[in-house]
């Protein structure tokens, strides 16, 4: 299952798939403010990149709620882990993290010259938010990121995400979105 959508110069693709197997230049880590990396997705980073990824996100100390660090990606096919500080150390997470961390995502991910990232659905595994109040959440912030940012060297925008239940809530509230510009679909 995967869907795409042309929105001004970036393509927005939802995949059902593991987010460790992605091939761009960065993925999106869904953390907690103090970075470990336990369960859900970044358990499954730590377990395919390695112990250097959660160490070094780690040696900046905690961060605000909303906060991107970025580190290496150990054995990763990628350059970088984006770590997405979602929720704090009691692994609560709100709308108001999801959308300051994906925003923060992005223009971390520019400075850093990735132009192809993938993210997943931030704050639904540990944190516990639900699949559609998410997707909205992540693909507002996205499109008003890209409609503000024109030039954007962000090419590609993925989403992989674990089951169908999360696919299919990212997929229809991207069919429900506006396009973007002159490329807009």
């Amino acid at each position: 299952m995967a869907q795409e959508r042309l929105w001004g110069r970036t393509t927005i693709r939802i995949v059902e798939g593991d987010i460790t197997l992605y091939d761009g230049d960065a993925v999106v880590n869904a953390a907690n403010n103090a970075f470990w990396m336990g369960s859900g997705v970044a358990g499954a980073i730590k377990r395919k990149g390695g112990q250097s990824i959660e160490a070094e996100a780690m040696a900046g100390g905690p961060a605000l709620p909303g906060e991107v660090r970025v580190t290496g990606a150990g054995n990763l096919g990628v350059r970088f882990v984006l770590h997405a500080a979602v929720m704090a150390q009691d692994l609560v997470t709100s709308e108001a993290f999801i959308r300051l961390a994906t925003r923060n995502a992005l223009a971390r991910a520019e400075e850093i010259g990735a132009c192809r990232i993938a993210f997943p659905a931030l704050g639904t595994g540990v944190g516990g938010f639900p699949f559609t109040e998410c997707a909205r959440a992540m693909l507002k912030e996205i499109h008003d990121y890209l409609s503000e940012n024109p030039s954007t060297s962000l090419k590609e925008i993925a989403f992989f995400l674990f089951g169908t239940e999360a696919a299919g809530a990212f997929e229809r509230t991207l069919a429900s979105f506006p396009g973007i510009g002159s490329g807009s679909g």
